[in-house]
C-alpha cells in the first residue's frame, strides 16, 4: 500500500501547526523546531511542513511506499515513462531514513518517491551548501520548478 505525500513551507510553524491540527482533527505524528508532520489514515496522507525552505508553500509532492517492492515498482515505471530519475539511495533527512528516488512532471513539479527504513534524531545528516542551508529537497531534471526549491540546488528531503 501507499501514502500520497505533500511538504510545504510555513512562515510559522506553531500558527501552522494549529491550524492543521485543526483541520485534520488530529495532532502531529511528530514535531521538531523546524518540522511538523501528520500520518493521517483518512485520507491516507503523509502531510508535513517545515520552515526551512526558501519559499512559502508546496516544496514538493510524492509517494511513501510501505515495502520497498512498491518503491521498485514505483522506479520501474518511472523509468518506463522515460522520466529523469533521480535514484537517492538510503539517504536521512527530514527526520527520517528513507530509500528514495525523484522525478519532475513536465511543469517541473518534484515527485518524491521513498520508503522509510527508520527515525534519525536530525533533520539531515549531510550538509547543505551555504546559500541553501534551508533546503529540504532533491530532485532530478532541469525544467523550472513550479514549486519549491531550484532542483539543482536542493540536497535532500523527507
Amino acid at each position: 500500500m501507499k501514502r500520497f505525500h505533500v511538504h510545504a513551507h510555513v512562515a510559522d510553524l506553531q500558527e501552522s501547526i494549529v491550524f492543521y491540527s485543526k483541520l485534520f482533527g488530529a495532532e502531529p505524528a511528530r514535531v521538531e523546531s523546524d518540522y511538523a508532520k501528520w500520518m493521517l489514515e483518512d485520507p491516507r496522507i503523509n502531510f508535513a511542513i517545515s520552515t526551512r525552505g526558501d519559499k512559502l508553500g508546496v516544496d514538493h509532492l510524492g509517494i511513501q511506499a510501505d515495502t520497498e517492492e512498491d518503491l521498485a515498482e514505483m522506479r520501474a515505471q518511472a523509468q518506463a515513462a522515460d522520466m529523469a530519475l533521480l535514484d537517492q539511495g538510503e539517504t536521512t533527512c527530514c527526520y527520517a531514513r528513507s530509500d528514495k528516488h525523484w522525478v519532475v512532471d513536465p511543469q517541473g513539479i518534484a515527485w518524491e518517491h521513498f520508503h522509510t527504513l527508520g527515525q534519525v534524531a536530525v533533520f539531515s545528516e549531510k550538509a547543505a551548501p551555504a546559500d541553501k542551508a534551508s533546503a529540504c529537497c532533491v530532485a532530478p531534471g532541469t525544467a523550472p520548478r513550479a514549486v519549491g526549491v531550484p532542483v539543482e540546488a536542493a540536497r535532500s528531503c523527507c
